[in-house]
């Protein structure tokens, strides 16, 4: 038995679902319960992950649009009269 294999079965075990089939909540669900530092630190990776695309999005855009280019527009505050 491979770790995908003995992963399934533990999950499907412990949750007991209906139609026997483990989806991939019930996976976080029990490593969160579980393992949860594990957990956390995917998490971490992936928000780092998406923070550097982000900003190389971002140099992309100024790259090809020069470096006066904005990605998104600020919204103007409308200030009220009181």
């Amino acid at each position: 038995m491979n770790l995908k294999e003995y992963m399934i079965d533990y999950v499907g075990n412990k949750h007991n679902p209906e139609n026997d089939d483990v989806t991939v909540d019930m996976v976080v669900e029990t490593l969160a319960e579980e393992f949860p530092e594990f957990l956390l630190m995917v998490a971490e990776e992936n928000y780092i992950r998406g923070y550097e695309q982000a900003l190389d999005d971002v140099n992309s855009v100024k790259q090809k649009y020069g470096q006066q280019a904005t990605v998104h527009k600020k919204k103007s505050k409308k200030r009220k009269n009181k």
